[in-house]
């Protein structure tokens, strides 16, 4: 079993509080940073060396993306959490706000003190307000005992910290969108350049993590990226929080070390429930290419292994699908969700995703034409690369995927207007 390194106050009493993640060796890290005045650079180093790589669904390597933030520049910088956890499938960060709250708070301070920002937002989902008015308590423990603030633990250092509550927009999980929702604007993404590194919130550098990357930076801290990069494998650093959904029998959210092998995990599941046999996986939330189940058996859970599989990590949001689902049903519920949670700003978005919706919908019941899946590629091919942000992406390559692996599906329904035998 894999070290802890943000679910360690999970099975504690009171996990939440702030003496129980004291107890755990909570904000170590930041009395040592403080005390010993680490030099923000190396921070940063033991960062890159920990390969930690951002954990809400790009995958980009977190050290690198702190040196991009030009520190020394007068005015403002900010740190931006994004808690905003729409996406079907999707279920950890608010675990990590549930259990540990604390370690994305000490996660945000250390990197305002490292990338020289004062100030610093957790933007959360729309649909968990009982966890931010959980996470606002803990950010009144961490005032209460001299965490944020002015001059933090005598140092001399300020920095606050705000939670600021979304309204459950699929779209501002997207960080240019999330940045304009805190602004007080519509929430739809921006071009890009000017990336947020320059020109971020209000203007000014600014650093967006997910929930997940910001609780790694602790550990990363008190033990060194060395140690935390041995947790994982080259280039796939420490441990990942995989949120398991589907006909297992224990559903929820697993912390283990990447590299891990897939049957490992669904082990972990307690396997399949009885009377049904896996027959494809999500492997990173709903945007991400389906793989066969035999695919997928082959695979180990890192960035790498799933991209050479052919498709994405993701938010670690492993979606099982077994036996009994027709893969057109399913893919008619996801086209339909990318078609709600369109922005509109982008017309081969807006227009892309109400147009695969209703083909992939009049192919389930039973009036799909012989030419609907050339047209259904040829839809997905035009939205794929051609927007702002990444939903038109996250809209196609389900549709893609799907026609790729379970085709045949498609093309029953189309000649026989129903369901394989067995499917529903």
């Amino acid at each position: 079993m894999a070290e802890k390194v943000i679910f360690t106050t999970r099975d504690l009493p009171n996990p939440a509080s702030l003496a129980t993640y004291e107890s755990v060796g909570g904000y170590q890290a930041l009395r040592r940073i403080l005390t010993e005045k680490i030099a923000p650079e190396a921070i940063i180093a033991e960062i890159k060396t920990s390969a930690l790589r951002g954990r809400g669904g790009a995958g980009f390597p977190t050290g690198l993306k702190w040196s991009f933030i030009p520190r020394h520049l007068p005015g403002p910088k900010y740190i931006v959490c994004n808690s905003d956890e729409g996406e079907p499938g999707t279920f950890k960060d608010r675990d990590i706000l549930r259990y540990n709250p604390h370690s994305v708070i000490e996660g945000m301070i250390i990197a305002g003190y490292t990338l020289g920002a004062q100030t610093g937002y957790n933007y959360i989902h729309g649909e968990i307000f009982e966890l931010y008015e959980a996470f606002e308590q803990a950010l009144e423990e961490a005032r209460t005992a001299g965490y944020l603030g002015r001059n933090i633990l005598g140092s001399g250092f300020d920095f606050e910290l705000y939670a600021h509550h979304g309204y459950g927009a699929y779209i501002c999980g997207e960080e240019t969108a999330l940045l304009e929702s805190i602004e007080g604007k519509k929430g739809q993404p921006r071009f890009k350049p000017p990336f947020p590194a320059s020109f971020g919130l209000y203007g000014r550098p600014t650093v967006i993590n997910n929930t997940e990357t910001f609780a790694c930076i602790p550990y990363i801290v008190r033990n060194g990226g060395q140690k935390f990069l041995e947790l994982g494998k080259p280039n796939n650093g420490g441990t990942k929080i995989f949120s398991v959904s589907g006909k297992v029998r224990r559903p929820g959210n697993y912390e283990i070390a990447l590299g891990t092998p897939f049957a490992e995990l669904l082990e972990m599941a307690g396997g399949m429930r009885e009377g049904y046999r896996l027959k494809a996986v999500i492997p990173g939330g709903s945007s991400t290419p389906v793989l066969p189940a035999e695919v997928m058996m082959a695979c180990t859970m890192d960035y790498d292994s799933i991209a050479k599989a052919g498709s994405m990590l993701g938010a670690g949001s492993v979606i099982l699908i077994d036996d009994s689902v027709c893969m057109v049903r399913a893919l008619e519920r996801l086209s339909y969700f990318y078609f709600e949670e369109s922005c509109g700003q982008c017309t081969p978005c807006r227009e892309g995703t109400g147009w695969l919706y209703r083909i992939i919908h009049r192919i389930e019941h039973g009036q799909g034409r012989p030419e609907d899946l050339e047209l259904l590629q040829s839809v997905a091919g035009n939205i794929g690369g051609r927007t702002i942000c990444g939903l038109g992406d996250a809209a196609a390559m389900p549709v893609q995927s799907f026609l790729k692996h379970f085709g045949h599906e498609f093309e029953y329904h189309i000649e026989h207007g129903k369901c394989l035998d067995g499917c529903h």
